[in-house]
């Protein structure tokens, strides 16, 4: 008996020359170059906290570069007639005790803590990044004698340092030896970050393959690993230049800070309101406030900072 015969279908199959396999096997790649730091700034542009903290610190920055923009009245000029005066046409925040005008002294105050805190970061940073680096990446009895160093320099409270070096000095009292004060004493908290940093990446395999090419080991670090591990120590220093304007301020507090009647800034002022605090306190309101906005700015670009530099954090969101 025989067999049935299937039934013959017929296939279409498209002509070679119409559709090229490399077409169809191309893998699509993004002609944007891609990076650590271009996805940070693309995450950090679309984030409204970030414009918010970027106008403050930019009003802020403004201030303190051209104090002669925002008033034109001599911060030491004081009559005591205008004692704890209210507003009027030209002083908006009225006068303190000594009879200065408030605003003026507030926005020519700025230019004094700004700078102080940018010149502790600097020592932060630098110092911090240096000693963090050389032991994390040699290691061995190096690490252990840098790390030792760190380690009693962060069991001493760097406030309770600066009073201290202040008071020694207090002959010298200017805005650079008080950031040396402060940065002097806090840069360890930056060199164990930048350390952590270190012996994480200094095992990848492109640090492998630069000492393989001939890199001397120092050339290695400073080309290849640090460039790698800097970024967790950026958010740190954009964080703590929060702390060294308001760690200025309560120098200037308790006395121990700039001289008064040599440097206008927003510690001296509150400093010297307090006296008046319950008769008067807008003359320790308006410094006071003008800290804490500009405290708030440096904290919230530290945050949006470090959220954009995370891979992780990014995801999550």
């Amino acid at each position: 008996m025989p067999e049935p015969q299937k039934p013959h279908i017929e296939h279409y199959v498209a002509p070679f020359d119409e559709t090229p396999v490399a077409a169809v096997d191309a893998v699509k790649i993004s002609e944007k170059k891609s990076s650590l730091w271009r996805d940070a700034w693309r995450d950090m542009r679309g984030r409204p906290m970030f414009w918010i903290s970027a106008v403050i610190l930019l009003v802020v920055a403004l201030v303190a570069l051209f104090p002669t923009l925002f008033t034109q009245v001599d911060p030491r000029t004081c009559t005591l007639p205008n004692s704890n005066g209210s507003p009027t046409s030209g002083h908006p925040l009225g006068f303190n005790k000594q009879g200065c005008d408030v605003y003026s002294r507030i926005v020519h105050g700025t230019s004094t803590s700004v700078s102080v805190g940018l010149i502790v970061i600097t020592i932060t940073f630098v110092v911090g990044t240096i000693m963090g680096s050389i032991a994390g990446f040699f290691g061995g009895a190096l690490d252990s004698v840098l790390s030792r160093i760190g380690d009693i320099f962060f069991s001493i409270p760097y406030i309770l340092a600066a009073v201290v070096v202040m008071s020694v000095l207090s002959e010298h009292r200017n805005p650079l030896v008080i950031a040396l004060a402060i940065g002097g004493f806090s840069w360890p908290i930056t060199a164990r970050i930048v350390r952590s940093e270190i012996l994480r990446v200094k095992n990848a395999d492109f640090v492998m393959a630069a000492e393989s090419l001939g890199l001397s080991r120092l050339g290695t670090m400073v080309k290849h690993v640090i460039p790698n591990a800097i970024a967790p120590a950026i958010v740190v220093t954009t964080i703590s230049l929060s702390s060294a304007i308001v760690a200025e301020s309560v120098l200037s507090f308790l006395g121990v800070g700039l001289p008064p009647g040599q440097f206008i800034s927003w510690g001296n002022d509150i400093s010297a309101a307090q006296l008046s605090l319950r008769t008067d306190p807008m003359p320790l309101l308006w410094p006071s406030l003008a800290l804490t906005i500009t405290v708030l700015g440096f904290i919230l670009l530290g945050e949006v900072v470090r959220d954009a530099l995370d891979p992780k954090a990014r995801a999550r969101r």
